[in-house]
């Protein structure tokens, strides 16, 4: 059998890639290259269950036949160990198991080529499954070598631009992916058996909002006129509220035309969810299960190590308004929060810079973003935010400077923002004039005013609570992902410079 997986340089790649090319025109010449009518009858994983734990003497009694097919990832002698997608499987395989008119098809074989096996399973010497190959089949020829055995795909800019290559080789990055369509299901069965309704809204409006965001804008040629992707399906979700539909929630794409980062990708994915008769305290409540739950049955317990910090979700999430948090971390005090000029006053004794616009609500929001965020380390709700910076929460009715609102942070990052909602249609046609007054203003990130939803409100919402969840950021930290882009199968990238 060909080469083993040692590194390569460019020229010795280019080498193997033509002699891969040379085998292939070869086969073209003797048969169909690239077939499709074999059929397997078992997968590693079904193996695996049915005989892992049977003796090699049991085998032997049983000699069960079987069909498995894979993609040759380790050869030594006449052990190949092939990879399906449930795991690996050794093959044992030579000229004295194999008919003669298919060894120089074994001897041509390389590396990431896949195969269709049948033969007979038994356990080695050393115990392990294996399947005495009793007949070979080609299945697909690979024409580029795989990366070093050892190593395996460890440049981590060709990970994220290869992602096919990452999967193939690295049995961690399977997992993270394996772990976060557990995490997806989980989440859809835990809000199926509250009785909330999953629904699907529209990706491309004609209105961006549901956030502050800035929107991608894209153009329908057959009505001739400029839309977006969504920046999230908040007011298309609560308009479903107004209808009638009292618990509904979306797990689908959003799009933010901003920066790439560990943590933030221009598309990514949001769990958000509208309860009716429920308020941010009730939200709050559900998200701590939540996350508890999950924690639970994709890690078997309530603790967690991300990053080299342990958290355990089994405790009581911390709950602290944000000026508390502010007073907290920032050796501040309420009387620095009295009057816009104090909290200006505070903003520069934090060197945090403000323009001479920015009220008040905006002058706390930034000092909280700038100096507090990155500190909340275990899971901490931060709640009543600026009202001016919550243009779709509704006021808190003891202080309508702030809102019914909050965000979970862990490890210093932001993972779901929730708030009661806002169902005063004047309040709300109020609050998007403002909106619409600071994008005016050059602020790319305010929101449009939407006039339908305006309308929508006027029919009566009920009282409601509604929340967004980052799946992505959560995944990060199930998985211990440091970014955002290890736990995307295809993030975006900038371009690649030659």
């Amino acid at each position: 059998m060909a080469e083993d997986n040692t590194p390569l340089d460019t020229e010795e790649e280019n080498k193997l890639i033509a002699l891969r090319r040379e085998k292939l025109s070869e086969i073209r010449a003797q048969r169909e290259a690239f077939p499709n009518d074999f059929r397997r009858q078992h997968s590693s994983a079904e193996l695996e269950a049915l005989y892992l734990e049977k003796d090699a003497e049991e085998l032997q009694e049983l000699a069960q036949q079987t069909a498995v097919a894979g993609r040759i990832i380790r050869m030594r002698g006449p052990f190949v160990v092939i990879q399906d997608g449930q795991g690996r499987l050794q093959l044992y395989m030579n000229n004295k198991t194999l008919p003669e008119s298919q060894l120089d098809e074994l001897k041509s074989l390389d590396l990431g080529d896949i195969i269709g096996v049948e033969g007979e399973v038994f356990k080695t010497q050393k115990g392990e499954l294996t399947v005495r190959v009793s007949n070979l089949r080609l299945l697909t020829k690979s024409l580029r070598p795989l990366p070093d055995k050892h190593k395996g795909l460890t440049d981590t800019e060709m990970r994220y631009r290869q992602r096919y290559v990452d999967l193939i080789v690295n049995d961690e990055s399977r997992q993270v992916f394996a772990m976060r369509s557990r995490i997806l299901r989980f989440i859809r069965d835990y809000f199926d058996k509250l009785e909330f309704m999953e629904v699907e809204t529209p990706m491309m409006q004609v209105i961006p909002g549901g956030a502050t965001a800035r929107p991608f804008i894209t153009h329908h040629n057959a009505l001739d006129q400029d839309m977006y992707l969504r920046v999230a399906p908040e007011l298309f979700l609560k308009r479903l509220v107004v209808g009638g539909f009292e618990k509904v929630y979306e797990l689908n794409r959003n799009f933010r035309n901003e920066g790439l980062s560990t943590k933030h990708n221009p598309e990514f994915t949001m769990l958000e969810f509208y309860w009716a008769y429920a308020d941010y305290h009730d939200l709050m409540d559900l998200t701590e299960d939540l996350f508890r739950r999950i924690a639970m049955e994709v890690l078997g317990s309530t603790r967690l190590t991300f990053q080299g910090v342990e958290y355990d979700f089994g405790n009581s999430f911390r709950r602290m308004t944000m000026t508390e948090a502010i007073c907290e971390y920032c050796n501040a005090s309420p009387e620095d929060f009295s009057t816009e000029e104090s909290v200006r006053a505070l903003a520069d004794r934090l060197g945090v810079n403000a323009d001479a616009d920015w009220s008040q609500g905006k002058l706390v929001m930034e000092i909280f973003e700038e100096r507090v965020e990155d500190k909340l380390d275990q899971p901490t709700f931060v709640y009543h935010h600026p009202t001016a910076v919550s243009p779709l929460s509704r006021r808190n009715e003891e202080n309508p400077e702030v809102t019914d609102r909050f965000e979970l942070y862990v490890a210093g990052r932001e993972l779901a923002n929730g708030f009661s909602e806002l169902n005063d249609p004047e309040d709300q046609a109020e609050r998007f004039h403002a909106q619409v007054a600071q994008k005016e203003s050059g602020d790319h990130e305010a929101m449009h005013f939407d006039e339908d939803y305006i309308a929508a409100l006027e029919y009566g919402m009920p009282p409601t609570a509604g929340e967004g969840i980052g799946i992505d950021r959560m995944v990060m930290l199930f998985t211990d992902s440091p970014s955002i882009k290890d736990v995307l199968l295809f993030p975006h990238l900038r371009p690649q410079h030659d």
